[in-house]
């Protein structure tokens, strides 16, 4: 229970304050002043007052904001100088520092991938190299080795990892043995093996793994860009279901997310690394939204002012944006407690 909580508080925290982190440095970069950069929501446990604004933990960990200036949310003692304010600002600014939030996420993800990309590498499936074998199976005991590379399988070359498989699986359907001509080094090899079915109906195995490589720098910020890229149209389909669907949709709040980190962690810091980059893509790209409450609710009214030229109220955007906020958070109050009849098979 403390591991999964540790590893929620850790996802957590860097995914809001990456996200609040985007809107504070352009909020300050286009000149707009800033009352409070607070991580959580609820009652204040701590306050700093720095240089430019004050830094605040706030007591429910989910979720934080940064309160900007000029939109009707300062304290009695609070003042705001002309220019200072959100508001006065023109609306393709707005956008820029609304935006800046959900992106920030995005980009987060894209380094998490380019880092791990060349740090774990990913499964070579051009050549194919063998990089592990599992043991137990036919290809260890025949003598296969990693680093070996098969050329041919029942005398038919093959030139990498698909081709192989797809051999090796065409052939042991028709033989009980198969021939590997494998090239180890210098040397060349001919190794005769059977195959292995996990359970009755599955494809028949050898029992081997692909080669890892490690990328370069730019050919694993390549690489990323293309997974972050990928990842964002399968949750925006995910999306689209649970709207067509919401009956059937399977949706985790705070606990369950918390359950899921905890387990993440369990298998191992670059686990976790992996699932930080999924919450991060998930709240960018859920943020991104045009409901009221959400940086892409706040959007929309922003391109409506680009668009007319005119703004509307502070007060009447005010009232749309708290409707917004408790739909949301009555949301969230049904989601945690679906997981946490979950969480104890009810």
């Amino acid at each position: 229970m403390v591991h999964s909580l540790l590893a929620f508080l850790f996802i957590i925290l860097i995914c809001v304050v990456v996200h609040e982190f985007g809107h504070y440095l352009t909020a300050l970069w286009f000149g707009v002043k800033v009352h409070e950069f607070s991580f959580g929501m609820g009652p204040l446990l701590w306050q700093r007052q720095g240089r430019k604004n004050a830094w605040s933990v706030r007591a429910i960990p989910v979720g934080g904001f940064v309160r900007l200036a000029g939109m009707g949310e300062e304290n009695e003692d609070e003042t705001v100088a002309t220019g200072e304010g959100f508001q006065e600002k023109s609306p393709w600014k707005k956008l820029i520092i609304l935006a800046a939030g959900p992106l920030s996420n995005v980009l987060l993800v894209v380094v998490i991938a380019t880092v791990m990309l060349m740090s774990r590498g990913v499964l070579d499936l051009s050549t194919s190299e063998v990089g592990q074998l599992i043991p137990g199976f036919p290809a260890e005991a025949a003598g296969l080795r990693s680093g070996d590379v098969i050329e041919s399988v029942g005398g038919i070359n093959v030139g990498d990892w698909a081709g192989m498989t797809r051999e090796i699986r065409s052939q042991a359907a028709q033989k009980s043995e198969l021939t590997l001509a494998v090239r180890r080094g210098e040397q060349k090899l001919t190794l005769v093996m059977g195959t292995k079915s996990q359970k009755p109906g599955e494809p028949p195995l050898i029992g081997i793994r692909p080669a890892v490589k490690k990328l370069s720098f730019f050919a694993a910020l390549r690489g990323s860009v293309v997974y972050t890229f990928n990842m964002t149209l399968v949750m925006l389909h995910g999306l689209k279901d649970m709207i067509a669907h919401p009956s059937a949709a399977d949706v985790s709040g705070p606990v369950g997310i918390a359950a899921m980190a905890g387990e993440a962690a369990r298998e191992g810091f670059f686990s976790l690394l992996s699932f930080l980059a999924i919450i991060s893509l998930n709240l960018g790209i859920v943020n991104l939204l045009p409901f009221p409450a959400l940086d892409g609710g706040h959007i929309v009214f922003a391109i409506g002012e680009l668009i007319t030229g005119r703004n509307v109220s502070a007060e009447l955007e005010g009232k749309i944006h708290f409707i917004g906020f408790m739909f949301l958070g009555a949301l969230i109050v049904l989601i945690t407690w679906q997981d946490i009849l979950r969480l104890f098979g009810r």
